[in-house]
């Protein structure tokens, strides 16, 4: 059976970006909705084509600022490149994938016809982005086992508690803040601020805020995993 693509046609170049954030306790994805064939209606990553005067990483950032309005990305890296020839409809079109995280207190503004998706209940997307979401969590999750990007999903200052939920959301699995405390500290990764937060309505005692003593990624441990409980 002979290939209906045209190996003679130009080939074209696109840029998408997963940009996920940790959001009411889920890991989240930024996706916007189709008003065109083909695939109208399903949801897509943002980005498109790559301009002639600009490398991946500017045509990136520049498009999510234009299209879907999101500035601060705490980090960014480049996923992969998604070849296969029959990857959409039509002439062919190559793309670099970007992984972004947002930090858990930011809210960026959205288009209506844009949104952020749990990547558990993904909706039905356009292309192979399905797959290109999936790969980013991957990514990350393998990422939060031995760098310390979780201060890309952070907030400046976090108590333990809250940096195991947002650890726990973007893992898929119970983490405990005894332990999370503990590898990071060991790691050099956390520092104390000197503050506080006052306690709960059940009393206690006040919870200490913590930082992150880097804000650019560093691998800390290369042969750590943290693994769901239970799990050898």
């Amino acid at each position: 059976m002979r290939s209906h693509i045209n190996t003679r046609a130009p080939l074209a170049h696109e840029v998408l970006c997963v940009v996920l954030q940790v959001r009411l306790g889920t890991l989240q994805v930024v996706l916007w909705q189709r008003a065109l064939d083909p695939h109208i209606g399903r949801w897509s990553l943002p980005g498109g084509r790559l301009r002639a005067d600009e490398d991946v990483e500017t045509s990136v950032r520049r498009q999510l600022a234009e299209k879907v309005d999101i500035r601060k990305l705490q980090h960014v890296e480049q996923l992969a490149v998604f070849s296969a020839p029959d990857r959409v409809p039509g002439p062919r079109v190559v793309a670099t994938a970007f992984l972004g995280l947002v930090p858990s207190e930011a809210d960026p503004a959205m288009p209506e016809d844009t949104a952020w998706h749990p990547i558990e209940e993904l909706p039905r997307t356009a292309f192979d982005h399905q797959a290109i979401v999936l790969r980013a969590r991957d990514r990350l999750r393998s990422k939060l086992s031995y760098t310390n990007i979780g201060f890309a999903l952070a907030p400046e200052q976090f108590t333990i508690s809250a940096l195991r939920d947002i650890y726990a959301a973007a893992l898929g699995h119970k983490v405990s803040p005894t332990n999370l405390q503990r590898v990071l500290s060991r790691r050099g990764v956390l520092k104390p601020t000197g503050a506080t937060v006052p306690p709960g309505r059940a009393g206690g005692r006040p919870a200490a805020l913590f930082t992150f003593t880097s804000t650019g990624m560093q691998v800390t441990d290369p042969f750590a995993v943290l693994r769901p409980p239970g799990t050898r």
